[in-house]
């Protein structure tokens, strides 16, 4: 098969763990073994999350005060290589000397005019208690949201319009190459006004609506979206709370989901299916065997 796979950001850095980059190795080793059985047996165009690791750059580029603080499109950026940087190579120490991998930074176009950029919702950076995200709202003029327990910071989230680039894929893959491709959702660009150049943006894409698109431009078989939960959960966080394991578009449609997290993942695996057909997957990196089997997951199937 032809996969999608996308790969959540706090899968390679888990909640409340340290920012280091330690951790984040430790976490991409355990990830690229995972992949690496899955890559051995499919054509695989893989995706990842940046939101911990692009909130992380913020923090320190807004240490050095004696420049601005670098814009998130730029930021976004460095995410895509250091993140596909490390994968790249773990997949590579894992895969036969025959497969290649390939790690492109991606652009992906959006509407300047989109009304995500006057009602942030995209957590990027670590988890804040209460009273340190009062003082980074007072002194950074950040936006901040509930996130689980604690609080993030919040930007911009665009819906990504156009992945750039796509023909490039396309050509890797023909050449059996496991393509590292739009990491943190891709690298926001717009056309502003009547310029018809693109330029960067003040934003960070969802990963899994850009994953989604890039999955039904390339034909994909199958988009398989791999976080650090079992899947979609009703009744989440009640005594109630159940694993729903198989579900369609219609009825995903009907039921209300957070928009800073499974919110995005269930649009993206809805969108895919109700475009294509085909199969789409939301569940724990580690039952990725088994997701792609159909026993494990939230199995999204057309109606």
């Amino acid at each position: 098969m032809r996969l999608v796979v996308a790969l959540g950001g706090n899968a390679l850095l888990r909640r409340g763990e340290p920012l280091s980059a330690a951790n984040q190795l430790a976490n991409i080793r355990v990830a690229a073994a995972q992949l690496a059985r899955v890559a051995s047996q499919h054509a695989m165009v893989l995706t990842h999350g940046n939101g911990p690791q692009v909130g992380l750059l913020a923090l320190q580029g807004a240490a050095y005060t004696a420049v601005a603080t670098y814009p998130l499109d730029v930021l976004g950026a460095e995410t895509e290589g250091m993140i596909g940087y490390l994968l790249e190579q773990e997949l590579s120490n894992r895969l036969p000397a025959t497969r290649r991998v390939a790690t492109l930074l991606t652009r992906v176009e959006v509407d300047p005019q989109d009304p995500a950029f006057a009602h942030p919702t995209k957590p990027i950076g670590p988890v804040y208690t209460a009273e340190q995200a009062q003082e980074l709202a007072a002194n950074r003029h950040w936006t901040m949201a509930a996130d689980g327990a604690g609080t993030r910071r919040v930007v911009a989230s665009p819906l990504p319009l156009r992945v750039l680039g796509v023909d490039t894929i396309e050509t890797l893959l023909a050449h059996d190459t496991l393509v590292i491709a739009a990491g943190g959702g891709g690298i926001p660009v717009a056309r502003q006004g009547d310029n018809p150049d693109l330029q960067g943006v003040e934003a960070v894409i969802d990963k899994d609506l850009c994953s989604s698109l890039l999955a039904r431009a390339l034909h994909a078989d199958c988009l398989l979206i791999a976080t650090d939960v079992e899947g979609i959960y009703l009744d989440w966080g009640q005594r109630t709370q159940h694993l729903l394991q198989h579900t369609t578009p219609q009825e995903l449609a009907t039921l209300a989901f957070p928009a800073g997290s499974m919110g995005p993942k269930v649009a993206a695996a809805s969108a895919f299916v109700a475009a294509t057909g085909k199969r789409a997957i939301i569940g724990s990196l580690q039952q990725i065997e088994a997701m792609l089997q159909g026993q494990a997951g939230t199995q999204v199937r057309p109606d």
